[in-house]
């Protein structure tokens, strides 16, 4: 439920979901506005065991 919110500049897990609190939750957001930038998507699937899958697509 945690995971479409990551894609939301300054937010993070808390830090014992994540084992570290370095980063001011940055990175998704601005991979997402590169992939929208160049008509493309990105998802994120939480992974059994933890961890998450992510999955960019981008036109040809």
């Amino acid at each position: 439920y945690e995971v479409e919110n990551l894609f939301e500049p300054f937010r993070r897990l808390r830090t014992e979901r994540t084992g570290s609190d370095k980063g001011v939750g940055l990175g998704l957001s601005i991979v997402r506005s590169v992939v929208r930038a160049h008509d493309g998507s990105i998802s994120a699937q939480p992974r059994e065991g933890g961890g998450l899958i992510m999955r960019v697509v981008l036109p040809r």
